[in-house]
């Protein structure tokens, strides 16, 4: 058994205990009303998921673990792993043990690569991602262990196992897309002398050798991770995991969620939108351009892609260190340029508009300006960076689930009869 596991056979128990425990003594308690508008409109704003490794709140934003994201900048990929899963900020032994663990995995079994070869040549980079997922299910250790009658308190143990397969892996999978969808050359081994996730991970994808490049995919990595339980991927992820389908079929399934352009594709999106600017202008417009550009757009009932949130009320902290990154590091790319100016006056204008709930930006109006200013210009696998990221916290939370031993997910369904019953 690892540092990690052992790490988690006593919390497994407390978060049981705590479970049960309120079940039994407040298991009654309203936790608020449900209106017909939040049943229609998707459940936004209802309270009816657990979720302890990470929150967002409309005024502050992400925290991992209680700790605001803006105070995490720094760690690795792993770190972040531990932390959510545990809790605690990992040892420097801990820490060397679950790197060693990780680089078991670094390098993709043949028949994954195979398989992701055998694709049609314009396959999406994310239908890509699933499939890779899919084919890597055979080594699952939590199915194996169900099929060999482990019981519900014990498998929480195997789905360790499978996250830190699955985590590991998951990079050396984007990489192979990568080069295998653009035709970037040769799938890349990963280093024989590094165990770093995120160095291994800027090293497979072979975009550039620039030592910013590698501490922008640990960034990205890191503030992507997770991001609280009721978004479209750690939800899809969390209902797939809750009738006890392995990390594989559960992070798969995420990812499909992940592909829709409300969710995870919203990145490539706004820099669409950036480049279309500079495209008009012909460069970085000027602050008069910029403003009645803005005006213009709204007048005409458009948005401002990357401004606005469904949860923040304030600039997301991620896009905040995203912004920090591209100034310390001085980039001069122009896309950079102009989500620094539209972050300079475009909150104003839509404060003075008045219809906007927020006004500030959210993490996708940065990173793909970054990814991009580096030669990543393929739009359609920014998404998959972001999936490499979320992995981390998916696995985390079912871990965490399971350790907890959640039950199967299965709330009521009305019908539009019954609901006009109710009204």
């Amino acid at each position: 058994m690892s540092i990690l596991h052992n790490k988690l056979v006593s919390q497994a128990e407390v978060l049981r205990a705590k479970r049960t425990s309120l079940l039994k003594e407040h298991g009654e308690t309203v936790l608020g009303s449900v209106t017909i508008e939040q049943v229609l409109g998707g459940m936004r704003g209802v309270p009816a998921l657990v979720c302890d490794t990470s929150s967002v709140s409309a005024d502050e934003g992400l925290r991992i673990r209680n700790t605001p994201i803006l105070d995490l900048t720094n760690i690795t990929p792993e770190e972040t792993f531990w932390l959510l899963v545990t809790g605690e900020r990992a040892s420097a032994e801990e820490l060397a043990e679950l790197r060693a663990a990780f680089a078991k995995h670094y390098a993709v079994p043949q028949y994954v690569v195979d398989t992701l070869k055998a694709m049609p040549k314009d396959s999406h980079p994310m239908a890509m991602l699933s499939v890779g997922l899919l084919a890597l299910e055979r080594e699952s250790e939590f199915r194996a262990a169900y099929d060999k009658g482990a019981g519900k308190d014990a498998l929480w143990q195997s789905m360790v196992n499978d996250s830190v397969r699955l985590i590991a892996s998951i990079p050396g999978i984007a990489a192979a897309i990568y080069r295998i969808r653009f035709n970037k050359g040769d799938v890349i081994a990963p280093l024989a002398d590094d165990n770093d996730l995120s160095n291994n991970f800027a090293h497979m994808l072979g975009v550039s050798n620039d030592p910013a490049w590698k501490e922008l995919v640990r960034l990205y990595l890191v503030l992507h991770s997770d991001h609280e339980g009721g978004n479209v991927s750690a939800m899809t992820s969390y209902v797939v995991s809750s009738a006890l389908s392995d990390p594989f079929y559960s992070v798969s399934a995420a990812m499909c969620g992940l592909a829709g352009p409300l969710h995870g594709l919203a990145n490539q999106e706004c820099l669409r939108f950036i480049m279309d600017v500079r495209e008009q202008f012909g460069g970085v417009p000027t602050d008069e351009q910029l403003t009645e550009y803005t005006w213009n757009r709204l007048n005409n009932g458009q948005v401002i892609p990357g401004y606005g949130h469904a949860v923040l009320r304030v600039t997301d902290p991620r896009f905040t260190a995203f912004h920090d990154f591209g100034v310390d590091n001085g980039l001069t790319d122009e896309n950079v340029q102009i989500v620094h100016k539209i972050f300079r006056l475009v909150p104003g204008i839509l404060k003075e508009h008045g219809k906007a709930k927020n006004p500030w930006p959210n993490v996708d109006a940065a990173s793909g300006s970054l990814l991009y200013a580096y030669g990543m210009t393929e739009f359609d696998f920014y998404t998959v960076m972001f999936g490499v990221s979320r992995a981390i916290g998916l696995c985390s939370q079912m871990v965490v689930n399971r350790m907890m031993a959640s039950p199967i997910v299965r709330p009521k369904s009305l019908t539009l009869e019954e609901l006009s019953a109710k009204a």
